[in-house]
């Protein structure tokens, strides 16, 4: 089973760029997808409707904003959105779909980089979060979240962390929080890292400068998953080959059909 994660920065402008001719030569199980910045009524034409998937869309009341899908070629049980308070469902931060004994979420946390509003809003949001991924660690269901969720865990995630460390997204309070929800207070797994414990493995690359080109990148996307899922997974890459947004998809496979 393959699963992809990406945040697109526009979902019209990624199929511009290819995404989804990509998409269907990997030919995945699931796709979940941030920041579509774009209403569904707005993407009627076929290339946004594969005939091999389902697709659900959760849209930020705000046009051109935010905004999480998911494509599936398994018809789920249940569609899920939103987390219920006002961030994550007025913003469409989150989308869920329900298998036999399996959920998969695309997941969008919010940057605290724009200001210090939204950096106390971001850690509220992290706050609201970690008792409902605690349910899920506990839970006789296995979760696979995607998503950006905007931190980088260690310093091996992010290329410059002594001139970061003061910067949303690196600061020392959102890694801790990443350590409680990849250690014992939590207990969900990172399954890149599972995989992969290489460094220079980032997903995002700021526009400005030669970030891309000097790879002065940071790790902020992941498949966070149950523990019990850990013994299945069989192999992870972050694909770089095109460039269809600021950020990279990761792509991981179980080793057998896990819905």
């Amino acid at each position: 089973m393959k699963i992809i994660s990406a945040n697109l920065n526009g979902i019209r402008a990624a199929a511009k760029k290819g995404f989804f001719d990509w998409m269907l030569k990997e030919d995945p199980d699931v796709v979940c997808i941030q920041e579509t910045k774009a209403q569904i009524d707005q993407l009627d034409d076929p290339i946004f409707s594969p005939k091999a998937y389902h697709r659900y869309f959760f849209d930020a009341q705000k046009k051109g904003y935010s905004g999480t899908a998911i494509y599936s070629k398994i018809l789920p049980s249940t569609v899920t959105s939103g987390l219920g308070w006002e961030v994550a469902d007025n913003e469409g931060r989150y989308i869920q779909v329900d298998y036999a004994d399996l959920s998969i979420a695309s997941l969008y946390l919010p940057s605290g980089s724009s200001k210090e509003e939204r950096q106390i809003l971001k850690m509220e949001f992290l706050e609201q979060l970690t008792p409902i991924i605690k349910e899920m660690a506990q839970s006789q269901r296995q979760y696979i979240l995607c998503g950006d969720w905007n931190i980088v865990h260690k310093r091996i995630d992010i290329k410059n962390f002594n001139g970061n460390k003061k910067r949303s997204g690196c600061l020392p309070e959102e890694r801790a929080w990443m350590d409680d929800l990849l250690g014992d207070t939590i207990g969900m797994r990172d399954a890149f890292r599972v995989l992969n414990q290489e460094a220079d493995q980032y997903t995002w690359w700021s526009n400005r400068g030669q970030a891309w080109a000097n790879n002065t990148g940071w790790r902020i996307d992941y498949q966070i998953i149950s523990p019990s899922l850990v013994p299945l997974l069989e192999s992870t890459s972050i694909y770089k080959e095109q460039r269809f947004s600021d950020h990279a998809p990761i792509i991981m496979t179980y080793k057998k059909n896990i819905v």
